[in-house]
């Protein structure tokens, strides 16, 4: 990330769906930020080489699973005392055109998506009111705004994220938590699995004329995070090169 801007000394965050992409790139940025910073993900090898290299702890849980979860913020208070922000990044694509689409295709990217962001965020909050403090910043996408063929499974768990975004914000704000998420436009795995067509044409369409880098997406994630954004709650921030305006 080259110089680091932000300053998370003593501050303990989960970032899920790290271990590669945008994930990877905050994990290494909270902890060269100084912040106690937690790497999650399901795939356990990738992981803890992700998690040496960013210099953050490997915490290997499935977003999925309550209890998994659970038992992931368990271990986080019980290795630093306390949580103070979470990203939920984790996702998955099961890409299909709707006629197509099996029940485990739609379940799965609903499940990992919204399912993990609501899990995550229901398991840090008792955390984060014992404190008066929490920064919780959810991972969404133009396809929850605006829609893309084939992926009526992730437009349907991006737009819920951002519904669940607004209203946790609203039920939150009162304990000194903020509820954000931001809407990326970067070059991961999930972007390099769309035919190379197709993602010319993409990218094509985006103002500044491609993709992000996934690092890019840090520094408004570290905004969100911190202590100073403490007055910015339930908004939607894209950082997607203006491909939404």
């Amino acid at each position: 990330m080259g110089n680091v801007q932000y300053d998370f000394t003593g501050r303990s965050v989960i970032v899920t769906g790290a271990a590669r992409g945008i994930g990877f790139e905050l994990g290494s940025f909270f902890a060269n930020a100084g912040a106690q910073t937690y790497m999650v993900d399901n795939d356990a090898d990738e992981l803890k080489d992700a998690a040496k290299r960013a210099g953050g702890v490997a915490v290997v849980a499935d977003v999925g699973s309550t209890a998994d979860v659970d038992a992931a913020v368990a271990a986080v208070v019980e290795d630093s005392g306390k949580v103070d922000v979470v990203v939920n990044n984790a996702g998955v694509l099961r890409d299909r055109v709707v006629w197509k689409l099996t029940d485990d295709d739609w379940e799965e990217v609903l499940n990992v998506h919204a399912g993990g962001t609501f899990r995550f965020t229901r398991a840090c909050v008792p955390h984060f009111r014992e404190r008066s403090f929490g920064r919780i910043i959810n991972i969404t996408s133009y396809t929850g705004l605006r829609g893309n063929p084939g992926q009526s499974n992730y437009g349907t768990a991006k737009a819920g994220i951002i519904g669940f975004t607004k209203t946790a914000a609203k039920e939150l704000a009162r304990f000194g938590i903020t509820v954000n998420a931001i809407a990326p436009n970067a070059e991961t795995r999930m972007v390099a699995s769309i035919p190379p067509d197709k993602k010319a044409e993409m990218a094509a369409a985006i103002p500044m004329g491609r993709f992000a880098q996934p690092s890019e997406m840090c520094p408004a994630i570290g905004f969100l995070a911190s202590e100073e954004a403490g007055f910015i709650t339930g908004t939607v921030l894209a950082v997607d090169g203006g491909m939404s305006m």
